[in-house]
């Protein structure tokens, strides 16, 4: 008996690092739900029940009519799919008894996020600004300012966060930066009639895509209260990143974006 409940405790421990390792890096609520049920199963478990909120994971495990509940409080450690693809990789290999439960949190202590170079990110940021104001008809000159304005927008960006400055006022800042880098350029004659899709394509990097889907798609899959909070947050960067628009503009009286 003591040994079954040993097992139990450790299956209910490594489930719920599971789930918290998808839910802290990006993971939509359903995945995060579907791979610690595989998992818990694959551990010998009949049954592994959850609840998944916006700061923290409820795990019940249920074998021969013995009940185990765990609770972690959840902490926002960034969007990074290399950390949810190997946590799916470790789960499937503990599916197809490759992993014992010894294994698994072996693999589990060895998860570490992947983090591409500062100067890569900075230069692929700028970029695909760049591009965008391209392919919306803001001519090479455009682009031009729009490179120059997201890249310096990115490298603030990561400072800030490197400081660990609150997501919104980092927003906030970042969205100034870039749209008074691009506004003052298109001041400067030799820009006088530059699109000014520079100045709105520059502050693309602020768009929060992905917080976005995962919201939508956890309230289509009936998590419904965990899409709405991730709705909120990036509701409220939207808005920090709205005002940072605003407040450069009407400090350096820039034209608008029309």
């Amino acid at each position: 008996m003591q040994a079954e409940q040993s097992s139990q405790r450790t299956a209910t421990r490594l489930c719920i690092q599971c789930g918290l390792f998808l839910l802290q890096h990006g993971a939509e609520s359903a995945l995060v739900e579907e791979l610690s049920t595989r998992l818990g199963l694959a551990l010998g478990m009949d049954s592994v029940e959850s609840s998944i909120s916006s700061n923290a994971i409820v795990l019940t495990t249920l074998k021969a009519g013995q009940c185990l509940t765990s609770t972690r409080k959840n902490q926002d450690r960034g969007i990074n799919m290399h950390v949810v693809t190997e946590v799916q990789h470790i789960v499937i290999m503990a599916e197809h008894k490759l992993l014992d439960a010894q294994g698994i949190e072996k693999r589990f202590s060895q998860i570490k996020p992947l983090r591409y170079p500062r100067w890569l990110v900075v230069m692929m940021a700028g970029l695909s600004c760049a591009c965008f104001c391209k392919l919306n008809n803001g001519g090479w000159d455009g682009a031009f300012i729009t490179l120059i304005a997201s890249t310096l927008a990115m490298y603030v960006r990561q400072v800030l966060t490197h400081r660990h400055l609150h997501p919104q006022i980092n927003f906030c800042i970042t969205a100034f930066v870039a749209t008074t880098v691009s506004g003052l350029l298109l001041r400067i004659p030799a820009f006088a009639t530059t699109p000014t899709i520079a100045m709105a394509a520059s502050v693309l990097l602020l768009v929060p895509g992905f917080p976005l889907i995962n919201a939508v798609a956890d309230m289509f899959k009936g998590h419904i209260n965990t899409g709405l909070a991730r709705w909120a947050i990036a509701s409220l960067l939207t808005l920090a990143t709205c005002i940072g628009v605003v407040m450069a503009m009407t400090l350096w009286d820039l034209r608008g974006w029309a």
